[in-house]
């Protein structure tokens, strides 16, 4: 009886279908690493955005806007930047949709602007010293003060901040380059993100910006 069980058993054991994972070679799709769900592209601004109503509450402009200027305003991450510049950001496009936004004109929606951007407008700070520091400006709005060596001849960025430096020894090699080989302007430019080199409003161990 016992000889008969086993016969059996063993008998079922290899009568059962083995499964075993497979694998696939083929590279899936990118998406961002905080939405690993591939989305379905859906069009949130509404028709209706482009009737005229009222300007109340809009600092009295006409709430009017196109869909096609609406849906792009909704898709960009923010004014002077098209994407996100993190993987663990949310991407605007998916932040913004919904029954909420439908019938939301997009350009009065707050959008900051890229300080990852703004900081590549700031000019170099030119130094005749070989080690400078940078503490942000100082106060509670800057940050802890790191020393930047500045004997290469290229532009040295604070990596808390990102306020450009250089040596004026370098001036000349830093001038020779292309533009579009430099992340930073040699001196300024008028933009209005510029920021004065003298950041402080009084010497105090807590000034303000």
């Amino acid at each position: 009886m016992l000889s008969r069980t086993l016969r059996a058993r063993s008998a079922l054991r290899l009568a059962t279908p083995s499964f075993r994972a497979t694998y696939s070679s083929q590279k899936k799709a990118e998406v961002p690493a905080n939405d690993p769900v591939a989305r379905k592209e859906v069009q949130t601004v509404s028709e209706t955005n482009a009737t005229a109503t009222s300007s109340e509450g809009a600092f009295d402009k006409v709430l009017q806007e196109s869909v096609e200027q609406g849906e792009k305003l909704r898709k960009q991450q923010a004014p002077n930047r098209q994407g996100i510049w993190s993987r663990s950001q949310q991407p605007r496009e998916i932040a913004m949709s919904g029954p909420r936004f439908e019938q939301s004109i997009m350009e009065d929606q707050p959008r900051p602007y890229a300080a990852i951007d703004l900081i590549h407008q700031q000019p170099v700070r030119w130094t005749h010293e070989r080690i400078v520091s940078c503490d942000g400006g100082g106060g509670p709005l800057g940050h802890p003060r790191i020393f930047i060596n500045t004997d290469k001849p290229q532009i040295c960025w604070c990596t808390y901040c990102g306020l450009p430096f250089a040596h004026e020894h370098h001036r000349a090699h830093l001038e020779s380059l292309p533009a579009d080989q430099l992340s930073y302007p040699l001196g300024p430019k008028g933009n209005a993100a510029e920021v004065n080199e003298a950041q402080k409003v009084t010497n105090e161990p807590l000034a303000q910006r």
